[in-house]
């Protein structure tokens, strides 16, 4: 049974989408069915290493992150970022082709990130990168600090802006690859130790939640500008526009193939040494 005063922590990235697809929730919009959500906020990396470490019941992730948690989690079939023709990207203050990224100094958001398995998959050979937050990234290929940066969230609408090219989309690159397919980036998973029918429940209110925000877009979008990192309110619209809509809702067949291609490839590549089959909650 499930109690008024069962707590469920649910961890997710401090950025406009994220916090739009939690707006229902976080503003008490949302029947919580017995459940008292708490929600926590860190970047993306830090929710890849907590899941790893089984810190949270519900927990944001990068999808490269997956097979490092799938015995102690399953995938809600709701709440997926997913880029359809675009996604994360490499700039650089000059033109650079993706071949020479292999020696050039080049930052990442983490090496979980599904943005850096996605590269990986198409240029295996990195030779200097480092790990910058992913909020940093711009400002770190600005200064100099790094030749080239690997961009997710925001920055994929400001980086013109600040005088900056793009080397490739891997967004792009991953539809035209796989014949339309959108490229899966990011999901929500829930800890297996809460048992069937709470799993089942918690995925349900999240997908609630997410309903709810896209049902009342101009109040989620208000709420969702102040993790929008000076984006104007145009940028933000099209951002969370970009992040959550119907795939978010439920990741549908495409994306469930998504997915499975992603892992496919890994695996062929050698990135991940098992073949990983994404296991969902029945809802």
């Amino acid at each position: 049974m499930i109690t008024a005063t069962q707590t469920i922590t649910v961890a997710h990235s401090p950025d406009s989408d994220d916090a739009f697809m939690f707006y229902g929730l976080a503003a008490g919009k949302v029947d919580t069915k017995g459940f008292a959500v708490k929600q926590v906020l860190k970047d993306i990396q830090s929710l890849n290493i907590d899941a790893i470490n089984c810190v949270y019941e519900v927990s944001a992730i990068s999808f490269a992150a997956y097979p490092e948690v799938c015995e102690n989690y399953a995938l809600m079939p709701c709440g997926a970022s997913m880029g359809f023709n675009y996604g994360p990207m490499v700039v650089a203050k000059q033109a650079y082709t993706v071949e020479q990224l292999s020696n050039l100094k080049l930052a990442i958001p983490g090496k979980l990130t599904t943005a850096y398995l996605a590269l990986r998959l198409l240029q295996p050979v990195l030779n200097n990168v480092v790990v910058v937050p992913f909020d940093q990234i711009l400002a770190a290929v600005e200064s100099g600090e790094v030749d080239a940066g690997l961009i997710i969230h925001e920055g994929q609408l400001t980086y013109a802006e600040m005088g900056m090219q793009k080397v490739v989309d891997l967004g792009e690159w991953w539809f035209e690859l796989t014949g339309g397919l959108p490229l899966p980036l990011g999901g929500n998973i829930v800890r297996k130790d809460l048992g069937t029918e709470k799993m089942q429940a918690v995925t349900r209110l999240l997908q609630e939640g997410i309903k709810f925000s896209l049902a009342n877009r101009t109040d989620a979008l208000a709420y969702a500008m102040q993790f929008a990192r000076e984006l104007r309110p145009e940028q933000a619209d099209k951002f969370v526009g970009m992040y959550v809509n119907d795939l978010t809702v439920d990741y549908g067949e495409n994306g469930r193939e998504a997915l499975r291609r992603l892992f496919r490839m890994a695996h062929e590549k050698g990135i991940i040494d098992r073949l990983i089959t994404p296991e969902f909650v029945d809802i």
